[in-house]
């Protein structure tokens, strides 16, 4: 089972599909996992509807972390495997996961 490490830095769990997002403009249902580089104040809507969200970069005060937490959705930043590879990189639309963001830990449960 391949699981990424990261910044915890928004309480919960959760499990849903990963949706890799550039932009706002990007396909996104309710209940995903958003996962991106970096969050933008133009995906606060996707945001919104996110289980999760899981970032390649970011620390504690990042735009993801703040959001998330006002949101009340778990959120994990600067995400990486163990080959330090971000988490853009592993993951993949239509993957399960687990996303900790106590933990700061995204599980793959399956690979779609």
């Amino acid at each position: 089972m391949t699981t990424l490490t990261g910044q915890g830095t928004s309480q919960g769990t959760a499990t849903g599909k990963c949706r890799l997002v550039e932009d706002h403009t990007a396909a996104f249902s309710e209940g995903d996992i958003l996962v991106t580089r970096i969050t933008n104040p133009g995906m606060v809507t996707l945001m919104g509807k996110a289980a999760a969200i899981v970032c390649d970069i970011g620390g504690l005060t990042s735009h993801p972390s703040i959001v998330s937490r006002e949101l009340g959705i778990p959120c994990v930043v600067s995400a990486k495997d163990a080959a330090g590879k971000p988490a853009t990189a592993v993951l993949k639309d239509g993957m399960r996961v687990k996303v900790d963001g106590e933990a700061g830990i995204v599980e793959v449960l399956d690979d779609a």
